[in-house]
């Protein structure tokens, strides 16, 4: 007799949980209509937009911050679909809405929706797949690659729906209806097993140390100066005359599709390279900076924004398992929650900090590409240090 198929074999159920995925990275890609907006708002300055792609970073810190007592309450599905529908309502709002307050009040609300479902789309997946490590292992491959998924799709939709208006862009949003109604029908999550394992499960207390500290002030530093990428870029193109904004936006996409197998070969390098990822991964990124900047035409700007796109692709996963040997033992998701604020927090102020340094957008780019010049003249010093003590 055939054995019948689990719920979580099915094709649409493993389409469905990952779905969620694809509106983590999505928040800031409105970024290429940025300098259709900068006129839009009398009596607010370029910063002030410019925030309108960074402010979602706060709002997941809350979300994050929130989402455990939600899902105490209401369970795990009922939190992720509250999650889905602030993000459409909130996503979209910008849509109709012409005044700059109520529109940074959304854009904050799209990130607190999308902070309520952001850790659960990671942990939803060992509950279905945690007996089977191969499964788990791929299951966990393919959600990595949904949040860069669905960034590409969102910068191709942008480069298109630009051209009509920058309200148009915020259209993209429209894309949690049909994740909505697929989790929605097809991912069973029972608020009482959900209850069951909460009283069940005795949560060991987590403490923090100094290497923890040290590296989330890191990310906190790198992601402040990595943002450019997304809110001044832009505003450089338009200023240079590289292109327009809608070529940016496909780039853009195009970009965010290259860095999925990036992302995914960073075991090939670590096995290769191990801590030399290090100073190498942020040389790469402080070169990708640098030949942005003194980009003269649009093709000379793509392979920066490539050169970029790998050493980013690679140092972020370095960071992250620099954490997890770091972390103490049973206290790394208190330390990915401490990183994961303080990394949100500097994508969320990069525009204020970068413009009070200076307004240009090319010496914006300058600055950045000084900084990870800086930041990988310490990383050669700690590496030879670290391997000199070993």
């Amino acid at each position: 007799m055939k054995k019948a198929k689990r719920t979580q074999d099915h094709l649409i159920f493993k389409i469905s949980l990952l779905s969620i995925s694809i509106f983590l990275m999505m928040a800031p890609a409105i970024s290429p209509a940025l300098p259709l907006m900068y006129h839009a708002f009398p009596g607010v300055d370029q910063a002030g937009v410019e925030t309108l792609a960074t402010i979602p970073n706060i709002g997941i810190v809350i979300g994050l911050l929130i989402s455990p007592f939600l899902i105490r309450f209401i369970g795990e599905k009922a939190t992720i679909l509250t999650g889905l529908v602030v993000t459409l309502l909130s996503g979209t709002f910008p849509m109709y809405a012409t005044a700059y307050t109520p529109i940074l009040i959304s854009r904050f609300l799209i990130g607190a929706g999308i902070g309520l479902f952001n850790s659960l789309a990671v942990s939803l997946i060992p509950q279905f797949y945690g007996d089977d490590e191969e499964e788990l292992a791929t299951m966990v491959g393919y959600q990595n690659v949904m949040g860069g998924l669905g960034a590409a799709i969102a910068s191709f939709l942008i480069s298109y729906l630009i051209t009509i208006s920058w309200h148009a862009a915020f259209a993209i949003y429209f894309l949690v209806i049909p994740v909505l109604i697929l989790f929605t029908i097809f991912v069973p999550l029972p608020r009482e097993k959900v209850d069951e394992n909460n009283q069940k499960k005795a949560r060991p207390k987590q403490t923090v140390n100094k290497k923890v500290i040290m590296i989330a002030i890191f990310m906190f530093f790198i992601f402040l100066f990595y943002m450019p990428m997304s809110f001044k870029i832009p505003a450089f193109v338009v200023e240079e005359k590289l292109g327009t904004v809608s070529e940016l936006s496909l780039l853009t996409g195009i970009l965010n599709l290259v860095s999925i197998p990036v992302g995914a070969s960073f075991g090939f390098f670590f096995k290769r390279l191990h801590d030399k990822i290090f100073p190498i991964s942020f040389l790469i990124v402080a070169i990708g900076f640098l030949v942005i900047a003194m980009s003269v035409n649009f093709v000379m700007l793509a392979i920066g924004s490539l050169i970029l796109g790998i050493g980013f692709g690679l140092s972020v996963p370095y960071m992250y398992n620099w954490l997890d040997w770091s972390a103490p033992k049973n206290s790394v998701n208190l330390a990915t929650t401490i990183v994961l604020v303080l990394v949100n927090v500097g994508c969320a102020i990069s525009p204020m900090v970068l413009n009070a340094i200076t307004s240009s957008a090319k010496m914006c780019l300058l600055v950045s590409a000084i900084f990870f010049g800086c930041f990988t003249i310490y990383a050669f010093i700690h590496y030879l240090r670290a391997h000199k003590n070993k």
